[in-house]
This record gives structure tokens, sequence and C-alpha cells, in this order.
């Protein structure tokens, strides 16, 4: 299996996994897409963009406050939240869910995910 199959197939066990979680994807912090597990209509290139505005916006916010690096960004809507987490030096999952989340479980979950998706891009990288 590809590594981007394989990107693919975490982020669907993520949404199959947590029914909360509406969309998933991994871009590049560049704002790239790399893999995605987004409903239809919805743009993977322009999710990766506004992926790469929040995490620079993010950045400059917790540098700003001497607060150490990014980690997450967490955005609540009316209707849902919006989570950011850096999955390694050179990507970040994002995830939409509805607003019956539980934060703690959401934030579990992108955490052990994110680390899955860190090993694969590091040995993607290494060869």
């Amino acid at each position: 299996m590809s590594d981007i199959k394989t990107l693919e197939s975490i982020l669907k066990k993520l949404i199959t996994s947590v029914p909360e979680i509406e969309a998933a994807a991994i871009v590049s912090m560049e704002g790239f897409p790399i893999a995605s597990a987004l409903p239809a209509g919805i743009d993977d290139a322009k999710i990766s963009a506004m992926t790469a505005a929040i995490l620079s916006l993010g950045e400059v916010a917790v540098q700003e406050r001497n607060m150490g690096d990014l980690e997450v960004t967490f955005i609540e809507g009316e209707d849902g939240f919006i989570i950011t987490r850096n999955a390694g030096k050179n990507a970040a999952l994002i995830i939409s869910t509805n607003p019956n989340i539980t934060r703690g479980l959401i934030f579990l979950e992108c955490k052990r995910t994110c680390e899955k998706i860190e090993e694969i891009l590091k040995k993607r990288d290494n060869q």
C-alpha cells in the first residue's frame, strides 16, 4: 500500500471510530494537500490553504507570547469545531467535528493519529 493510501486509511479509521468527526485531512505546512477524507463537494486544496493560514497565525501568536511551539489550534463555531494539530515538522492534521464531540476524546484521538502520521511521513522522507 502506498504512503498516501495508508494515510487516507488512517483518516478514514479516525472518522469511523469517532462519529462526530465529519472531515479530516493531512496537509503540508506550505498549504498543499497530502491526504484527505473529506465529504463530497469539499475542496482539499482550499482546506489545505486555510489550514496553513490557521497554523501560520497560531505560530505567530504563541511566539509573540513566548509560549513555545504551536501544537494545537481549536476553533469553535456555532455548529462544531475545527481542530488542527502538528503531525511532525512538515505536516498537520485538520479535522472538523459536529458540536457533540467530547473535547478530551478528540484531543486524545488527534494526538494518537498525528503520531501515526508523523511516523509514516518520517519513513517516507528518509527514503
